[in-house]
């Protein structure tokens, strides 16, 4: 038999289901502040799997993401989902990237129960959650002013870390080496296989990038067999990217933009112009090389060595990769027919 699972003291047994608080240090104001935690466990054994999101406070859309999952009532045929929708709360409470005390929690894993308290609250979660699991999902958008293009990356040498981030079902996946310090790398070092998904931009819900998270997590457990096989529609095939780099501005200026999200830019293609506030254009800003633009800059200012648009490169592939995210668009995102 199975044994329980222990979280923040609480004993969690094979098919219960529980929403429990994780302590993390208080407020100034002597306010407890906690992580909350859903846990789905099925009779019967099976892969442990996490799902995280605001690990960066200001990364809304992963917190929309499992709240729709956990309002779906998922029935685990085997296994335990645990399910975390703000890793920062404080980042959260203040609408910010960071932890109070200014440090980036996704550069401060494993932790230390001693350290700083953005050690401290990486310390506890690495060690009351993610030890526990098998497998992990770890949701973010795009920075402040940013937008990313629905992408998942993970290291996808390992092959059947490969075959998760394809059963996902967004055309681009992203071969990214693990960050030192990062919640993906203590994972990785305690023995998970971790997905990273990346989509929207910060303190904004995106619409495709949630409903795609969510089926793309559905996917996932389903390809685990945690759950009953899913009924795909047309199939968006996943083309993967060993190699993507930042187009930066060489000026500063207000910039007229032409490249989109999603669009496949030749290589001397004008993606943007940067004029200066008379009007007088300044600098065209050209791509390096072929390839799909999967991230961009919104604000339409920027200053010299700014990164501006994201471009991945699928050599002979990058048409394929248009078509297929233009089918991830027309599945989560349909044109309404007009009413007349």
């Amino acid at each position: 038999m199975e044994t329980p699972l222990n979280i923040a003291g609480i004993d969690i047994f094979p098919g219960e289901q529980r929403q429990l608080e994780l302590p993390v240090a208080s407020l100034y104001t002597d306010t407890q502040v906690s992580i909350p935690v859903h846990v789905i466990r099925a009779k019967k054994p099976g892969p442990r799997v996490f799902i995280s999101a605001a690990v960066h406070g200001d990364e809304l859309n992963g917190i929309e993401i499992i709240r729709r999952l956990i309002q779906q009532q998922i029935k685990l045929t085997k296994g335990t989902l645990i399910l975390v929708p703000m890793v920062n709360v404080y980042g959260v409470l203040n609408q910010s990237r960071y932890m109070p005390d200014r440090r980036d929690l996704n550069r401060c894993f494993p932790g230390s129960p001693k350290g700083s308290l953005a050690g401290r609250v990486a310390h506890t979660f690495l060690h009351s959650i993610v030890r526990h699991c098998d497998y992990g999902i770890d949701l973010h958008t795009g920075a402040i002013h940013r937008s990313n293009l629905p992408q998942v990356r993970a290291n996808l040498d390992d092959a059947e870390t490969l075959t998760l981030a394809q059963a996902f079902g967004v055309p681009v996946l992203l071969n990214a080496n693990v960050r030192d310090g990062s919640l993906r790398e203590s994972a990785v070092n305690n023995g998970a296989r971790v997905l990273l998904y990346e989509a929207g931009q910060a303190l904004r819900f995106d619409e495709l990038s949630i409903q795609t998270g969510v089926r793309g997590i559905l996917n996932v457990l389903s390809t685990l067999t945690m759950i009953r096989k899913r009924r795909l529609k047309r199939k968006v095939e996943p083309f993967v990217a060993n190699r993507s780099d930042w187009t930066r501005a060489a000026a500063s200026g207000f910039v007229c933009e032409f490249a989109k999200l999603g669009a496949y830019v030749e290589k001397g293609e004008v993606l943007a112009e940067i004029n200066s506030p008379l009007g007088e254009l300044i600098q065209q800003v050209t791509s390096n090389r072929a390839g799909i633009v999967i991230g961009k800059q919104n604000i339409p200012l920027v200053l010299e060595g700014d990164a501006m648009f994201h471009i991945a490169y699928f050599g002979s592939a990058a048409d394929e990769v248009v078509e297929h995210i233009e089918i991830m668009n027309e599945q989560i995102m349909p044109i309404a027919t007009p009413v007349i």
